[in-house]
């Protein structure tokens, strides 16, 4: 057969040939729209990739991004990795020191960065010996920087391609939610057939008539491929800035017609909660995508019952590019009455073909015992960047973390995080049933447990509870609505309310700086 180099230039050449037309749409930073095509996009990328050649960058090296979800940033993308270039992106809701020691370890040499995050980049570069020149994606009102928008003006588009399919692609960072942040490096050939998983009909279920917004961030593991999934189909692409209120998504789901978005569970909360304050639908949204964190079933109802939205709550990680799992209905669950149904189609889901996954447990192999999670696969790492030992077994076997089971439908069900279950008396305690359970509680916001150290049994469940401004309910209220859908000895010692939960850098629950504050919660004598 023909030698075709899976490469990340053929998605968007494609879409340049084939869907030249279609709107790349980009929320400014002062709420306007900006309008493109991707027949444009492709022309300004391959101008930005000129003048990165111009300015010395070859096959591997490593120039970062700092910005939001942008057209500015989606030509950045493709300007960078298309010449063979790495894509180093960085998450802008981090700190100077710490980004400055992930851009130093990476061995970042240029620095593409957004008008509004020009402070943090000019601290970082302060910092960074590597670092060696920042550039301001779009316009900039400093004549001493260099500006992507100035840059494009002068040069004449670059040739892409020429290079294996094995090249490194991107760089992305761990979270850190679990250590240090680790660097996974996404080559050209993993993205290209993630690609060609997340556009199945099962998985995203991607088509060209579609309008895709993706709210997960461009900086946080690969914007979960979707930023390579619409070009590739031919989809309209809406950008949304850095504004990610419900008032403002709402407005950009109305005013754009988008048919898909995808975003991790606090975000859904906001863009539901504002809904339905004020008397308004998710208008043309047809299918919502719910990842990065596990998903309460009252939140997934509200979106499927209420709003009327074809529902694919998905799992994954970094390491994975990022997809692992998702859930969406087989002839088995439709033949479920509904509330098993829902029961089943609410877990993370079954692995698309290229994810391969198992649970290892002490009981009977197939049984539907929660045991370690491991996954591997084709867009899976191999290896942590800089690391020289393997990230998995002899095997290939990588350990997520992740406590889960199999049920007999096949689905996966994330039970826990290793790190979150609570081990008392040497017994195991579910975290998440916790919350999905206090969270159903119609004064909740937001719930999370977490273990408090305990004299007698080791560690004893916390619940940490978010209220509705003005809710009074009493802490025997609140375990009443756990009560009786678990063991007793499961029920929380104690009730803690917070004024606002605190979010990690993607927008997640930060149970790590929970349990650091409450770890001493109950005292000595509990």
């Amino acid at each position: 057969m023909l030698s075709w180099p899976l490469t990340v230039n053929r998605i968007l050449e494609h879409a340049e040939r084939w869907h030249g037309n279609r709107e790349v749409i980009s929320v400014g930073a002062d709420g306007g729209i900006v309008r493109k095509t991707y027949a444009q996009c492709a022309d300004r990328a391959r101008r930005l990739s000129a003048a990165l050649s111009d300015r010395g960058v070859r096959t591997g090296d490593r120039v970062a991004t700092l910005a939001w979800n942008t057209g500015e940033h989606f030509e950045a993308w493709y300007a960078i990795m298309c010449i063979g270039a790495v894509c180093h992106t960085l998450n802008p809701r981090m700190d100077a020191p710490n980004l400055t020691r992930i851009a130093e370890h990476a061995g970042t040499r240029l620095l593409l960065v957004d008008p509004s995050l020009l402070p943090l980049a000019q601290a970082m570069h302060a910092a960074c010996p590597t670092i060696e020149e920042i550039w301001v994606l779009g316009h900039s009102g400093d004549r001493t920087l260099n500006a992507t928008d100035a840059l494009i003006g002068e040069q004449q588009p670059a040739a892409w391609g020429g290079f294996g399919e094995e090249q490194a692609a991107g760089l992305c960072y761990t979270s850190g939610t679990a250590g240090d942040p680790k660097g996974v490096l996404y080559s050209h050939r993993a993205n290209f057939l993630h690609t060609l998983m997340v556009i199945q009909p099962d998985v995203f279920g991607l088509r060209a008539i579609d309008t895709v917004l993706p709210i997960v961030p461009m900086f946080h593991a690969n914007a979960w491929g979707l930023v390579f999934a619409a070009p590739a189909v031919g989809a309209k692409l809406v950008l949304p800035g850095r504004h990610l209120d419900g008032a403002s998504l709402l407005r950009l789901i109305g005013e754009e017609k988008v048919s898909i978005a995808a975003a991790v569970p606090t975000v859904w909360q906001g863009l539901v909660d504002h809904a339905d304050a004020n008397g308004e639908t998710l208008g043309p949204l047809a299918r919502a995508v719910v990842g990065g964190a596990a998903c309460l079933p009252s939140l997934l109802r509200r979106l499927a019952d209420e709003h009327d939205l074809d529902v694919r709550h998905a799992w994954g990680m970094t390491e994975m590019s990022p997809l692992g799992t998702i859930s969406a209905p087989t002839a088995d669950t439709l033949a479920l009455p509904e509330e098993a149904r829902r029961a089943v189609e609410g877990a993370q889901g079954r692995p698309p073909l290229g994810v391969e996954l198992r649970v290892e447990t002490a009981g009977t192999p197939g049984s539907d015992a929660a045991g370690k999670l491991k996954i591997r696969g084709f867009a899976m790492i191999e290896r942590y960047y800089g690391d020289s030992a393997p990230a998995g077994d002899d095997g290939g076997w990588f350990d997520t973390g992740d406590v889960a089971r199999i049920d007999a439908h096949g689905f996966m069900h994330i039970t826990d995080r290793e790190k979150d279950v609570v081990k008392s008396g040497g017994e195991w305690i579910s975290s998440q049933e916790l919350e999905a359970l206090a969270a159903e509680h119609c004064d909740v916001v937001h719930a999370a447990v977490v273990a408090a150290d305990s004299k007698q049994w080791g560690e004893r469940p916390l619940l940490i509870v978010q209220l509705l401004p003005g809710a009074c309910c009493s802490d025997e209220d609140l375990l009443a609505q756990i009560a009786g859908s678990v063991p007793r000895w499961w029920l929380p010692d104690a009730v803690v309310r917070v004024d606002a939960m605190p979010l990690g850098l993607t927008g997640k629950i930060d149970k790590r700086a929970l349990r650091d504050t409450y770890r001493d919660h109950l005292g000595s004598g509990a």
